[in-house]
């Protein structure tokens, strides 16, 4: 585990997006977001996590329903948003776009990524394409005693190291793991742990001349502009959703440095 001791009075979720988003940070110190595929308990970890302290709504100028709680462990207050289930971020649908730009552009202290013990395979994909998108993620492998039931063994030590995050074991509905839970999101928010998470190494030294290419255009137009090399890629790869921010303007709505680090 590293350490980083001068930052706990650091939040590194972006404020000023996050207010964009729709968010009421008042007497919030970290931003926690829950992401995960459809049907591995995301909503009862959510549950566990905040209890009756919770309300649904609409994203802004979206039909697609939004939940957010909160809790507070160790004096701190989370505000916990619990992202559609998704089985990607390449927006090809309302529910991955509200996700993804959330995650992209709201910068959550922690992004939560609940996957299904028995189909750690199939949720994969998700996890390695948040793991792009953020440095700060705890993976919690919910359905444990399912997975104990069809004898499947999983050995969490080697994927929190293979990932770079922790990775903490649960039965959410009988509420095993969530101290755990807790425990792990507090050293990631508070950068008592700092996490080395996979990323893509595989591509092109031409697709990445490209990628720095088109990520300095950005930086001229939209300075301070999050995550640059994924947007170049996503436009690269003909993202309409990121075209269409791109040429509207959108994108330069996208304030990063005047609010990061207050609470």
């Amino acid at each position: 585990m590293s350490t980083l001791n001068n930052c706990e009075t650091c939040p590194a979720h972006n404020r000023a997006n996050l207010v964009k988003l729709g968010l009421d940070l008042s007497n919030t110190d970290y931003v926690l977001a829950m992401a995960g595929n459809p049907n591995t308990g995301k909503s009862t970890v959510f549950n566990n996590l905040t209890g009756l302290r919770q309300h649904t709504g609409n994203w802004p100028g979206k039909t697609v329903s939004r939940a957010e709680g909160g809790f507070i462990y160790n004096d701190k207050r989370y505000k916990v948003v619990d992202l559609p289930g998704t089985y990607s971020l390449l927006s090809t649908s309302t529910d991955e776009e509200v996700a993804r730009n959330f995650i992209l552009f709201g910068q959550p202290d922690v992004t939560v990524i609940v996957v299904d013990a028995t189909r750690i395979e199939r949720n994969l994909n998700l996890t390695l394409q948040i793991l792009e998108l953020t440095d700060r993620a705890v993976m919690c492998v919910n359905l444990m005693d399912e997975a104990k039931r069809n004898n499947l063994e999983i050995d969490i030590r080697a994927l929190s190291r293979e990932l770079g995050i922790p990775v903490i074991p649960a039965s959410a509905r009988r509420r095993e793991g969530m101290n755990e839970l807790l425990a792990a999101i507090e050293e990631v928010a508070t950068g008592k742990f700092v996490c080395r998470p996979h990323k893509i190494k595989s591509r092109s030294a031409k697709l990445n001349h490209a990628i720095e290419s088109i990520a300095k255009q950005l930086e001229e137009e939209f300075p301070g502009l999050p995550n640059q090399n994924w947007v170049a890629l996503r436009l690269l790869e003909g993202d309409n959703s990121i075209i269409e921010a791109l040429r509207t303007g959108e994108l330069g709505s996208i304030n990063v440095a005047e609010d990061q680090g207050q609470s």
